[in-house]
């Protein structure tokens, strides 16, 4: 009998105290066998490493010496997880379910060409709702505006089992995010630039880059809390979420196409920005201002690790690319659901 492959489910925590009790058990008590448990610490001052020795033994704890952000803080970890065949990235602020980790396993194992999938997201707050961060499986329109089925922008659909497709999608959540380790590091894994916010999107289109897949299987469910790291009125999150996306277009699109794109994303984003002045978030706008500006001085550093990727780089997997603007759609045409859009605008 084929042993089950080998899994590890990694919890990256900061000063969780009040979030790992609440959250932790749940990923304690999964059925997986060939499991391992491991809580990625990224220099946490509070209790929460003492309370997971204490109370949940079985899991390892890998300890960074102070706070690399989500991308840097997961990668540092990982790089010191040896003999698995799967890293399953799990926020600390997710419930998971009874069976959660099997269906996904299974999917990928039967496709060589399936490299990250994730589980349905609901909210833990409204559990018959899709949740924020990546609902049923990431899509991007022309202009890298991110968006899920089941979530576009702030309206987010009742989970009415609508979307129990598993099925090939453009990016997953990182809030539960499974990926095969070997392929994780042929692609250089998580950017540490990114800090937070994006990371996942631009760690998916490399890979689909490669030439891999992305899936979404909606037979496992987790529920998760979100906006435990950055909360949506913190500056420092519009200034993380706009600069990051422009470098994900700059980085995994050629140089002629992408050029031409962020050209009209700063068009778009300077619509936002005169959004934010006249409803008198002014420290938002600012943060536009100053991730336009980092990402035009910095562009020696995107160009060079996409020139070092592109010899990995074979025909790419577009599938999950929406060839319409998602903001004109939503805004203008009203679109608000994924069943809205027309699926012949879809790769």
């Amino acid at each position: 009998m084929t042993s089950l492959p080998r899994v590890a489910v990694v919890v990256l925590n900061f000063n969780g105290a009040k979030l790992l009790p609440e959250f932790l058990p749940s990923v304690f008590n999964s059925t997986y066998p060939n499991l391992r448990l491991v809580l990625g610490d990224n220099g946490s001052i509070d209790q929460s490493i003492s309370w997971v020795r204490e109370n949940l033994p079985g899991f390892e704890i890998i300890v960074n010496d102070k706070n690399y952000g989500f991308a840097e803080g997961y990668h540092r970890i990982l790089e010191q997880i040896k003999d698995v065949d799967y890293y399953i990235l799990l926020n600390s602020d997710v419930e998971v379910t009874p069976n959660w980790i099997e269906p996904i396993i299974e999917l990928m194992e039967n496709d060589s060409k399936i490299a990250i999938a994730q589980p349905k997201l609901l909210s833990y707050l409204e559990k018959n709702k899709f949740e924020y961060a990546g609902a049923a499986g990431g899509f991007m329109d022309r202009f890298g505006y991110p968006f899920c089925k089941g979530r576009i922008f702030d309206d987010v659909e009742i989970d009415q089992k609508q979307y129990e497709t598993a099925e090939e999608v453009f990016w997953a959540s990182g809030a539960a995010m499974f990926i095969k380790a070997n392929i994780y590091h042929q692609s250089g894994g998580l950017d540490h630039d990114y800090f937070a916010h994006m990371e996942e999107i631009d760690l998916c289109w490399r890979i689909k880059n490669m030439g891999y897949k992305v899936y979404y299987c909606p037979q496992s469910i987790v529920y998760h809390l979100g906006g435990a790291t950055l909360h949506e009125s913190n500056p420092h999150k519009t200034y993380l979420n706009f600069r990051n996306s422009l470098i994900t277009l700059r980085k995994n699109l050629p140089l002629h196409i992408s050029l031409g794109i962020i050209i009209i994303r700063h068009v778009l984003d300077f619509i936002q920005w005169i959004r934010f002045v006249v409803s008198g978030k002014f420290k938002h706008a600012f943060a536009i201002n100053k991730a336009h500006y980092d990402f035009l001085i910095t562009q020696a550093t995107w160009h060079s690790k996409r020139k070092k990727m592109l010899k990995l780089f074979k025909k790419p997997n577009k599938s999950g690319q929406y060839y319409r603007s998602i903001v004109f759609d939503y805004f203008i045409l009203r679109k608000k659901k994924f069943t809205d859009l027309d699926a012949k605008n879809f790769e």
